[in-house]
């Protein structure tokens, strides 16, 4: 490829082997200055060390951010109030730290007076859309590099020769088959033996939760007080962000919560097959929708069901900063101003299990539903009711019957069935 050039480039930085061997690869093709960015957004890595590799690696900057509490408050918490899930069973846990790792570029690039910005995703997934979507919606006038739609780099040990060439320092160990994301939120498996989506997951690829038959033989309950939406504390506790969905993390990997199988519909076109350990997000999201049984109306609620299917696919394909996706998040915060109260769970063997839920804007109330009781509920009105929700039914049947004579749903004259 001929060199081409950028003065700055801001690059979402991991400290693993591909984004440390990019650090070169953009200097050797783009003759430009790199600038590191890297995101703590509870991935587990011990990042104390990833500035001085980066600077190593040829960076001239690494900027380290912990984004955990705004990771947690501005992404996760609205997605969960939202009652977003992909296909029935993802909890967007990769989908939404995308928009904010990409956001977290954005500004530094701004700041450090960049002409572009580049990252480490492949051309086959869903991560270099919400990558590149963000840059677009953000700052447009960024150029976007994207070195794995570009290099002839195509092996592991491709990206080790190169960083052996370049003086690149990294560790030569052995790649583990599975391909993974982790973050505060979850942990994601794809590749090795899920590439056929036949195969059980093996035990050893499970990093975060036991398996729900090594799980504990007593359950375990939580209690999860929410104000507006939002969790604040656990057990009657109070907790900040992080402190709360660490342990709820805890909490659910001990019981084996959280495990999700799923082959999924990327936004480019083919399916996938990947594993989901969301522990914490699991509880969280069962304790919320507990709640908004009681707290939110019958049209509201519904209503707010088929939303969620579109804010998912918002988030999946990472149209974060979008109109749309603003539009619903001014409905799902109207719907949250009375979803306080506390969700009390058990959890065993795999299951989060609802055994209680109370709030002071409960719309349920016992006296209200006894069959007893008429000066709230008069028996007598279903009569009426039940008349004019069915008049349309009444209408269509006896138009039937005017034309042919009898109803589209009329019983058949068995008597006419010969018998053998």
């Amino acid at each position: 490829m001929p060199k081409q050039k950028a003065g700055k480039v801001v690059l979402a930085y991991s400290g693993g082997l591909d984004t440390s061997v990019i650090v070169p690869w953009l200097k050797n093709n783009y003759d430009c200055e790199v600038i590191c960015v890297c995101a703590n957004i509870g991935q587990g890595d011990d990042l104390s060390g990833v500035e001085k590799k980066a600077i190593a690696s040829g960076a001239s900057k690494c900027v380290v951010q912990d984004l955990r509490e705004e990771f947690i408050r501005d992404y996760i918490y609205p997605t969960i109030q939202a009652g977003a899930v992909y296909e029935r069973k993802y909890l967007l846990g990769t989908s939404f730290a995308r928009p904010l790792i990409a956001k977290a570029q954005v500004m530094v690039a701004e700041a450090e007076g960049a002409d572009a910005v580049a990252h480490g995703c492949t051309g086959k997934g869903n991560d270099q859309v919400r990558f590149e979507l963000t840059y677009q919606a953000l700052n447009p006038k960024l150029k976007v590099i994207a070195p794995w739609r570009e290099w002839t780099i195509r092996s592991r040990q491709d990206a080790l020769d190169y960083a052996a060439e370049y003086n690149v320092p990294v560790t030569a160990t052995l790649k583990s088959i599975y391909s993974r994301d982790w973050n505060i939120f979850h942990l994601s498996h794809e590749g090795g033996i899920l590439e056929n989506p036949w195969s059980e997951p093996e035990a050893a690829m499970y990093q975060l939760t036991v398996a729900p038959e090594q799980a504990p033989d007593e359950p375990e309950y939580v209690e999860i007080e929410f104000e507006k939406g939002a969790p604040r504390k656990i057990n009657g506790n109070a907790m900040g962000p992080i402190e709360l969905l660490t342990t709820l993390n805890q909490l659910g990997a001990k019981h084996g919560v959280g495990r999700i199988d799923l082959v999924e519909n990327r936004l480019v076109g083919m399916k996938s097959h990947g594993v989901y350990e969301t522990p914490g997000g699991t509880i969280l999201v069962e304790a919320h929708d507990a709640l908004e049984q009681i707290c939110l109306d019958r049209e509201t609620l519904h209503y707010k069901q088929q939303i969620a299917l579109r804010y998912a696919e918002i988030v999946y394909n990472g149209q974060w900063f979008t109109p749309l996706k603003e539009a619903l998040d001014a409905f799902v915060r109207e719907t949250q101003t009375n979803v306080s109260g506390i969700a009390r769970l058990k959890l065993y063997k795999g299951n989060v299990i609802l055994v209680g839920r109370q709030s002071p804007y409960s719309l349920y109330r016992e006296d209200y539903a006894t069959f007893g009781q008429e000066d709230v509920y008069n028996q007598k009105d279903a009569e009426g009711f039940i008349r004019l929700f069915g008049l349309p039914l009444k209408v269509r049947a006896l138009l039937d019957v005017e034309r042919h004579g009898k109803s589209a749903y009329a019983s058949p004259d068995y008597s006419k069935f010969k018998r053998d």
